[in-house]
């Protein structure tokens, strides 16, 4: 957020803070962020169809943490392309904060993601030879809304949002693979979306910058972020508020976590250990 001359706060784009407060307080009070109904993915391979998702119905709330887990093929990354607007459903109905998606064009989907949707992969997908700033900036030029007055400003306070302020002129090369990762978090954000969903993003970590990362997502969801993370691994999973289990193309479990753990702790029990310290540290202190 920003400050402008006569002293009265704004976000970056412009619209009063009070106002914006406001105005995402009604929003998370009367809707979900997802609502998905009965959603059926059915792919055609010659005479044969494929049945990636078999009727699933899944809400999730504002400031909610969710895990999706299962195996390959289980029908997760399917659905994980749907929720993100890169696939659309063959039956259900599908509204994302309030928008219905079912029914757009390929142009309108690239819109509702660009306005509402940040996302983080497993593999960072930055570009090598440009600085983390304008790696944060990029989204934003691709944003036709006209509502984002300085990107710039917004790139820079993305990345302070995560901790990397003093890191805005350097190149991936320059940065290690948690660094990295918190780039593309800060990407993710740049935009202020809706829903954050995460892709497996800890898969290309070790488990020190794994639990380095949880612990940003989890002081992002206490912000008031909405966070949906796919992975594979349960560890990561003990980091959210509920998990949601798929397989065959349906939701086979839908729980809330018992025994959350901190990974803001976790991290100091790691960094208390020593350099050296791995995830069987975690285990000895639990």
């Amino acid at each position: 957020m920003d400050t402008d001359t006569d002293g009265l706060e704004r976000t970056l784009t412009g619209q009063p803070l009070a106002e914006a407060v406001r105005t995402k307080e009604i929003t998370m009070s009367t809707r979900p962020v997802i609502h998905i109904s009965n959603v059926k993915k059915v792919y055609t391979m010659g005479t044969n169809k494929v049945f990636a998702l078999r009727g699933v119905d899944l809400t999730v709330s504002a400031g909610e943490m969710i895990a999706v887990m299962g195996s390959s093929g289980s029908g997760k990354s399917t659905l994980m392309n749907i929720l993100g607007c890169l696939d659309v459903p063959t039956e259900g109905s599908y509204e994302l904060d309030g928008t219905r998606v079912d029914g757009l064009n390929r142009n309108q989907l690239a819109d509702l993601r660009n306005q509402k949707l940040g996302f983080v992969f497993q593999g960072f997908n930055l570009l090598s030879r440009t600085s983390a700033l304008d790696n944060v900036e990029l989204p934003l030029l691709y944003d036709r809304s006209g509502r984002k007055l300085d990107t710039r400003a917004l790139a820079t306070e993305s990345l302070r949002r995560v901790g990397l302020g003093d890191r805005l002129d350097h190149q991936p090369s320059e940065l290690s693979g948690g660094q990295q990762q918190r780039v593309a978090i800060a990407r993710a954000l740049v935009t202020q979306p809706t829903l954050l969903l995460a892709d497996e993003p800890t898969g290309n970590l070790d488990s020190h910058m794994t639990v380095e990362v949880m612990a940003l997502f989890q002081e992002l969801n206490d912000q008031g972020i909405t966070v949906l993370l796919v992975t594979h691994e349960p560890e990561v999973a003990q980091y959210a508020k509920r998990i949601v289990e798929v397989r065959d193309g349906r939701i086979l479990r839908d729980h809330p976590v018992i025994d959350r753990r901190s990974a803001a702790d976790d991290l100091a029990t790691l960094n208390a250990a020593g350099p050296d310290a791995d995830i069987a540290v975690l285990e000895e202190a639990a």
